[in-house]
């Protein structure tokens, strides 16, 4: 049986304050620092203690999307009032989609109304990646879920019972310096540990009860041993 994913976890200066602000901006419920979906999102979303700071752009994001225009501006507008702020990151000018930072900067988008490749997804339209199309066929066979878009080098998968895709947008890609401030947290076996070894990840370290992993783009992630 494949690995589950559990959690979504942010490295944070002031993880209390940051729950705050994605418990507002999604309405999920608030469990001290984790905040547990009220759709079929399937994950959760926790924030950890760090003093390390942001010094790039992350390599995971947000993608919110909207019913209407109107609904876009509420939301950009609600983000604004629980302390985020708009950034630039390169986006065009024509692009009608809206880049925002969270109060500690972590960037996401509130996507345009009529995007047909979120048009089935919730509110939390994707999880957004900087990765190649090798890292997106492995995360495909780590997790269970079918891949739904693979062209150009781009690539997006989807869990079978809905929620947001996980997408990765192929070269070129952002320098990797330092830890991810976004990582997974999996649930699955020791064997299922060998298993994602066996599909190309690494073993980084391990502790009472969880191992700490790459996947094939370097990027960590956790499994927490349920068995």
């Amino acid at each position: 049986m494949a690995a589950t994913l559990h959690t979504l976890c942010f490295a944070a200066h002031d993880p209390r304050r940051l729950a705050r602000f994605w418990a507002g901006l999604l309405a999920w419920e608030t469990d001290g620092d984790t905040l547990v979906p009220h759709d079929d999102t399937g994950f959760r979303l926790r924030f950890l203690p760090s003093e390390e700071p942001k010094t790039r752009q992350n390599q995971m994001h947000f993608d919110l999307t909207s019913e209407s225009l109107e609904d876009q501006r509420r939301t950009v507008a609600k983000a604004l009032e629980l302390g985020g702020r708009h950034i630039d990151i390169g986006q065009l000018p024509e692009e009608e989609h809206v880049v925002l930072a969270d109060p500690e900067g972590n960037e996401f988008c509130v996507i345009d109304p009529g995007n047909r490749f979120l048009a089935e997804c919730g509110f939390v339209g994707a999880v957004a990646s900087d990765g190649s199309r090798e890292v997106g066929y492995f995360w495909s066979k780590a997790l269970g879920w079918p891949l739904v878009w693979d062209q150009d080098e781009e690539t997006a998968i989807r869990s079978p019972r809905g929620g947001p895709k996980i997408t990765w947008g192929g070269p070129p890609f952002t320098p990797k310096a330092g830890r991810n401030r976004l990582h997974f947290v999996l649930h699955g076996s020791l064997s299922e540990v060998e298993r994602l070894v066996a599909l190309g990840a690494t073993r980084l370290g391990a502790e009472e009860g969880r191992v700490e992993m790459a996947d094939p783009d370097g990027n960590e992630f956790f499994v927490v041993v349920t068995g």
